[in-house]
């Protein structure tokens, strides 16, 4: 089933994500759900929502002023 990228988008500005930012935001969480699909055999559900919760751990940091990793190089 496809993944409704307007609803997902609106669900990521409700956890913290820029409103500016989560169209985008909600097409790579798609695509790296359907990656994760192929490389874990996890099902599609499973790896948006894995995703997803770790997004929004990162948004909730940031607002509490606590400072997130670099990215690994």
């Amino acid at each position: 089933m496809p993944v409704d990228l307007e609803q997902l988008s609106a669900a990521l500005v409700a956890l913290g994500c820029p409103a500016d930012r989560s169209p985008e935001m909600a097409r790579q969480l798609d695509r790296r759900a359907h990656q994760f699909v192929e490389e874990r055999g996890w099902t599609h559900d499973h790896a948006l929502t894995h995703l997803v919760r770790l997004m929004a751990g990162g948004w909730a940091a940031q607002a509490r002023g606590i400072p997130l990793p670099p990215p690994a190089t």
